[in-house]
């Protein structure tokens, strides 16, 4: 017998929606030389086995300043930076392509691994590079002659999705080509953006330090609006506005994420290559373990239908149990599905309210307020019930009464007054439970 207390199958089983939501959908993975060179990357090139062998489509795309750096160094080459782009003269067009190719032979290396015990064993992984950028000079930008520092043209996208069509992972440097025989180097954050808006991919995710936007106490933030990633642009790209200085890697990625969000990738993630398993905990738990930019949010305030009530029986259990809540019945909330409000996240259930009109006493009953633990302490509960004196006031509803037993500060803190029993709508007084001596509360509205 099956113990459902155990972690492991508890984890599986609440990921099985999001392996059958990511069957088939297209990412593109961006991966900075830093990632690359980081003790973790071995944990990473098996998270990518995973999402390979339960098939997603995947385009990798590999930077290596940290290593072109290493090798203009080694050679003596002045590494020169204008206005945020590297100046890749001759030289330097060397150690660029020296690195990308080591890169990109390692990469694949990595990817043909089949050890016996290993997380790769038997995933027998086919991998195709090839010249599917073509790219074009940036040119002499402000005085300054770029020489091979380039950027995306065009990305033969049909052909990238041949080869995703016989599950290959396609594997991309941040070289590109032109249709004259040259090499230019180009951004790996442009490399990946275009891949992904010309694939219309369903996920841009880009491997990072930080792991995602931190609010002021330092507290990742799960979800931001691409609106407000634009904003953020500037605000991390200030720290490293000299032009002679590269922008932070935050701000790249959240400029890129920005890109890749208005021309119609649905999603872009920010997450760590440091932390093991960050991959597979942002695509596999409903609050990921990074920042994901979207263009609307995933999270809806709406009615109830039908289709919800087995998600608000699950919320609502618990706290039927600790004798929060009064209990309802499956047949109950079938009949009253038209009164409930609920906070949806990826089709979950994770907040719910109801309302319950007297009309003739212009008057309603807020009942049933619930929302998950795990999603506790944001705004939800207040918008929830923003929500719900909405739709008091459409249908010309004055004041909403609450009946409760061990909720009475949130609603006190949010203007409800206490009040008798025998102020409530006759109805209701007629229904009062008073084995259960819930207090009443009162707000105009």
């Amino acid at each position: 017998m099956i113990n459902d207390n155990n972690p492991y199958v508890n984890w599986f089983r609440h990921s099985s929606p999001y392996i059958n939501a990511h069957r088939g959908k297209t990412f593109v993975l961006m991966l900075g030389g830093e990632a690359l060179a980081d003790t973790n990357f071995g944990n990473i090139i098996h998270d990518i086995t995973l999402l390979n062998s339960l098939g997603v489509k995947l385009v990798l795309v590999h930077g290596s300043r940290p290593q072109i750096e290493a090798k203009l160094e080694q050679q003596q080459i002045s590494d020169k930076v204008h206005h945020h782009l590297r100046v890749t003269d001759s030289d330097t067009l060397q150690c660029v392509i020296e690195a990308a190719a080591s890169l990109r032979t390692e990469i694949e290396a990595k990817l043909s691994m089949g050890l016996a015990n290993s997380p790769m064993h038997g995933a027998q992984i086919r991998v195709c590079s090839g010249n599917f950028v073509t790219a074009r000079p940036v040119g002499i930008y402000k005085g300054i002659d770029l020489c091979h520092t380039g950027e995306v043209r065009r990305v033969d996208s049909e052909a990238i999705r041949q080869q995703l069509s016989i599950n290959n992972i396609v594997l991309l440097s941040h070289l590109g080509y032109s249709p004259t025989g040259e090499i230019f180097n180009l951004a790996v954050e442009d490399v990946a953006t275009q891949v992904a808006i010309s694939l219309n991919a369903d996920k841009l995710i880009m491997f990072g330090e930080d792991g995602g936007v931190r609010d002021s106490n330092n507290e990742l933030r799960s979800e931001i609006l691409a609106d407000t990633a634009e904003r953020l642009v500037s605000q991390y790209m200030a720290k490293h506005d000299e032009p002679d200085q590269t922008p932070s890697e935050l701000s790249r990625h959240l400029k890129a994420a920005v890109e890749a969000s208005r021309n119609a990738v649905p999603r872009s993630h920010l997450i760590s290559y440091r932390e093991d398993g960050a991959l597979v905990s942002e695509l596999f738990s409903r609050n990921g373990i990074g920042t994901m930019v979207i263009e609307q949010s995933y999270e809806q305030i709406r009615p109830a239908t039908i289709e919800d009530v087995g998600g608000i029986l699950e919320l609502i259990q618990p706290m039927e149990q600790a004798g929060v809540l009064v209990r309802r019945s499956r047949e109950l909330l079938e009949a009253e599905i038209s009164c409930f409000t609920v906070i949806s996240l990826d089709g979950a259930i994770v907040g719910c309210a109801a309302l319950y009109p007297f009309k003739e006493e212009r008057a309603a009953e807020l009942a049933c307020v619930a929302i998950a633990p795990e999603y506790r302490g944001g705004d939800r509960g207040e918008n929830l019930l923003q929500a719900i004196e909405e739709s008091a006031r459409r249908q010309q509803l004055n004041r909403l009464f609450v009946l409760t037993t061990r909720t009475a500060h949130w609603f006190i803190e949010r203007g409800f007054i206490e009040t008798e029993v025998s102020n409530l709508p006759n109805g209701k007084q007629a229904l009062y439970n008073f084995q259960r001596n819930s207090k009443a509360f009162s707000k105009s509205i």
